[in-house]
């Protein structure tokens, strides 16, 4: 691994894959792009790092690709479950630290558990989730699912809130909801104090049960 720079590995340049790359890449971030197909290697290889030909479900070549060292790897095959899973096995069974991998369903989900997936993505699903939260609210910036109960929420503070402290509006009694940060303009206010008083526009996120993080939207903006 050259210097102490953080690497990614994507496996597969379909879609969501290739999304990935691209956008690591723009980022200045040090990219790896494998696929089986050599017209998508061909086309990414303006978008990463490096970009190679390889078969990830045969050990001798992920090991070969030097994959261990990287500090996440993204698997993102496509429709071939079979090469998801046999290539997320290999690379938890030689030690790579952080593997993310793009599950096609729930059976998915649960064999990619079983074998020590990192984290598993569903890309429709949490598209899907988001895109229903913004039409539900016209005021909620982000929405990411930790868990199956548990959000993280980007929320913009309307003139109903401005001008409240934290304390007054008495989220974390109210709601059960931490406010975790405070975007204002340019400034990311960390852990702001029960005092911070809130300015229309304010990005407050938030985290906290969905149910809850719910309720606050409809009662508070």
């Amino acid at each position: 691994m050259m210097g102490s720079k953080v690497q990614y590995a994507v496996i597969g340049l379909g879609r969501f894959g290739g999304a990935v790359t691209r956008e690591l890449f723009n980022m200045g971030r040090e990219v790896l792009a494998i696929d089986a197909n050599e017209d998508l290697v061909r086309e990414y290889s303006s978008y990463s790092t490096h970009a190679m030909i390889a078969n990830t479900t045969d050990e001798a070549t992920i090991k070969a690709l030097g994959i261990k060292n990287f500090n996440y790897v993204i698997v993102a095959i496509g429709d071939d479950i079979q090469a998801s899973i046999l290539t997320t096995l290999i690379l938890k069974e030689i030690g790579v630290e952080n593997v993310w991998v793009k599950a096609q369903n729930e059976y998915h989900h649960k064999v990619l558990e079983k074998i020590g997936a990192d984290r598993i993505i569903h890309p429709e699903k949490d598209m899907g989730t988001r895109i229903a939260q913004h039409l539900v609210s016209q005021h909620v910036i982000d929405y990411i699912s930790l868990t199956e109960e548990h959000s993280m929420m980007e929320i913009k503070a309307t003139d109903k809130l401005a001008g409240k402290t934290l304390v007054e509006v008495n989220i974390r009694q109210r709601y059960s909801c931490t406010v975790v940060a405070i975007w204002r303009n340019d400034e990311l206010i960390m852990t702001p104090l029960p005092g911070e008083v809130i300015q229309e526009g304010d990005i407050l996120m938030m985290i906290g049960k969905k149910s809850d993080l719910t309720q606050f939207s409809e009662k508070e903006l």
